[in-house]
């Protein structure tokens, strides 16, 4: 009988420890005492022992991460755990375009004309073309001049009609839209009676059942395996149940994602309701394109959209629901009017306003939202917001980061040359721009990026890094307007008529004013809150009267506020060698970390911004033993303006 004083550890699941723990565990028993487990065929049966438990270890740790959201690396189990939560997960989406569409035909030619759902048009997108369709039917009558679409939105894709025929008797049935890149914001959802009866039902997506009762044509919609989408149906008690030969019609449209934004012209593809001769106008070019929810973002957005239970409360349940309703969303910010408002003419200001949300959305496309998609976040909030909240969607406001560095390094202790230097320190301030900035709530932290600078290479040795802030105005010429530019950081005020003679913390580019078609006009202040303007003589600053005083307006170095008087401005010099129709206005700040409010964003302006590299003589000098001097090099990325 086989004695074995040891007892085998299972607490390893490597192979190598796996196989270890049983050459003990056998070699402890008196029937291998002088066993050779390394040249035998018990060596190849240790091997598949150890395997077998190392697999089976494996899949029962992926087993347990598989069942928490948090843990879960797989789509389809991510999906299904959002489904608990009553969340849907973004499909693939479609670029979408508004379009008129004109059918030049006489009145008494043709009074009527449909546009069917699926009716193409054709653009082409860096050399290569695309086709949007329609997703509904539209009929418009002849106004004596032709027959005219307004407004008719078109989704980049193609228009594709699926049926199922419903059979009770198979439990196994479902039905699966077969189609990953399928946008499920163009699905319509029919049930017709049967083959020999056409009466057909529209049936709508259920986002809420507390509304839904046994006769309600819903239908519920889950992203299953491979990312593919299901419909299904109610049960006769939530929602109405299907019957026997029921046909079901999906119609959709299948698109390629994003690779269609920003398409600006488009034809007809074919007649229109036997109409050839067709005028197409763009009213709202392309966006919107994008891929499917990333897992990332379904585990972050799940369960914020449970506790949101269908509603917008706080702030967060907006930032959810506002992701659903516009896809570009790149980021996001949200805050009430508790904190500050929006000004037609001003902007977003400090002023209070209750009963109002304030929505400023940065998209993928990095441009501005239009008035049309703005109008279509406040329709789809409608469903959402608590009764007597007024949401409004506001353009976000970059101000812009001019920094100055200075690094030095050690030559000796690296074969990179000093603009090679320069050009690796600007990818990691790009790289941080990147990661850090360029979104809502993006804190500048100048301690940070002269770590990162210092962190580069090996070479670096320290630097020096100074950072300037600039907003830009945007006049109205030959207008008598008066003009704020808030940066929500304070400016550099250490006493009162600081740098007064060199023209305190603020400068500008240059314009003209009226009445002096000659001289270029440029703002700068006292150091004790006044705006000043002038102009330049042989370099030196002659300050411009208005109304009898230098005062052109206001600098409040605490809110970090710019504002001038009533200004009628003719003209806008170049910025940065360009033709522009800007002003940029830059500040000293009173701190080198620049903080973010409500709309604001913050970016990097590596246009302006100069980098320096400079040989570290000291360092130079200890590593040549001996050598008393050496010549400082330096070479810079950028000219500032």
């Amino acid at each position: 009988m086989a004695v074995n004083d040891k007892r085998l550890t299972v607490t390893e699941f490597d192979f190598d420890d796996v196989k270890s723990n049983l050459k003990t565990f056998l070699k402890a028993q008196t029937e291998f005492t002088d066993y050779d487990f390394e040249g035998s065929g018990m060596n190849v049966l240790l091997d598949v022992l150890a395997y077998n438990t190392h697999y089976l270890g494996y899949n029962a740790n992926m087993l347990a991460n598989e069942m928490f959201m948090d843990s879960a690396s797989l789509r389809g189990s991510v999906a299904s755990h959002a489904k608990t939560l009553g969340y849907v997960p973004t499909s693939a989406r479609a670029a979408k375009a508004t379009i008129t569409v004109s059918l030049n035909v006489l009145a008494s030619a043709q009074a009527t004309a449909t546009m069917s759902a699926g009716t193409a048009f054709t653009t082409t997108v860096n050399n290569t073309a695309y086709q949007f369709v329609t997703d509904t039917a539209y009929t418009k009558t002849n106004s004596g001049v032709g027959i005219v679409f307004e407004n008719i939105p078109v989704y980049e894709g193609t228009y594709v009609s699926s049926r199922f025929t419903v059979d009770t008797s198979n439990s196994d049935q479902r039905f699966v839209i077969q189609e990953t890149n399928a946008d499920m914001s163009t699905l319509t959802v029919k049930v017709q009676t049967s083959s020999s009866d056409s009466t057909q039902n529209t049936y709508t997506q259920a986002t809420d059942i507390t509304g839904v009762s046994a006769t309600s044509n819903v239908y519920f919609l889950q992203e299953v395996e491979n990312g593919k989408f299901e419909i299904y149906f109610g049960d006769g008690v939530i929602g109405r149940a299907l019957s026997d030969d029921n046909i079901i019609i999906l119609t959709y449209v299948v698109t390629n994602k994003a690779a269609a934004n920003d398409a600006a012209t488009f034809t007809s593809a074919g007649a229109i309701d036997s109409i050839t001769d067709i005028s197409v106008r763009t009213d709202v070019k392309a966006t919107g394109g994008a891929e499917p929810e990333s897992i990332a973002s379904i585990k972050y957005n799940a369960p914020l959209d449970y506790a949101a239970q269908g509603r917008c409360v706080t702030t967060e349940d907006y930032k959810v629901v506002v992701k659903g309703l516009y896809n570009d969303t790149k980021s996001l910010q949200v805050w009430g009017g508790e904190s500050g408002s929006y000004d037609t003419s001003l902007g977003v200001v400090d002023t209070k306003e209750y009963g109002k949300v304030f929505i400023s959305i940065k998209s993928t496309t990095g441009q501005m939202l239009t008035k049309q998609e703005k109008n279509e976040i406040v329709v789809g909030l409608a469903t959402y917001k608590v009764a007597g909240i007024t949401p409004v969607v506001v353009d976000p406001e970059t101000t812009k980061l001019i920094l100055n560095t200075t690094f030095k390094y050690d030559s000796s202790k690296t074969t990179e040359t000093n603009s090679s230097l320069v050009t690796l320190v600007t990818n990691t301030l790009t790289t941080y721009n990147t990661d850090n900035l360029s979104q809502f709530d993006g804190i500048f932290r100048l301690s940070k990026v002269q770590r990162l600078i210092d962190e580069t290479n090996s070479s670096l040795l320290s630097n020096i890094t100074t950072v300037t802030i600039a907003n830009t105005i945007t006049p109205t010429l030959n207008s008598a307007t008066s003009y704020t530019s808030t940066f929500n950081n304070a400016f550099y005020a250490p006493y009162s008529g600081y740098n007064k003679e060199k023209g305190g913390v603020i400068a500008t580019t240059g314009f003209k004013i009226q009445g002096d078609t000659v001289n270029t006009m440029f703002f700068d202040d006292d150091g004790e809150g006044n705006l000043r303007m002038y102009y330049l003589v042989a370099g030196a600053r002659v300050y411009q009267l208005i109304n009898g005083t230098t005062t052109v307006g206001t600098v409040d170095y605490v809110k970090g506020t710019v504002k001038t008087v009533s200004l009628t401005i003719t003209d806008i010099g170049n910025v940065d060698g360009a033709t522009s129709t800007s002003i940029r206005i830059t500040a000293i700040p009173s701190s080198n970390d620049i903080v973010p409010v409500r709309n604001q964003l913050l970016e990097i302006d590596f246009v302006n911004s100069v980098i320096t590299g400079e040989v570290d003589t000291i360092a130079v000098s200890d590593a040549s033993a001996g050598s008393t001097y050496q010549t400082t090099s330096s070479v810079t990325s950028t000219s500032s303006y």
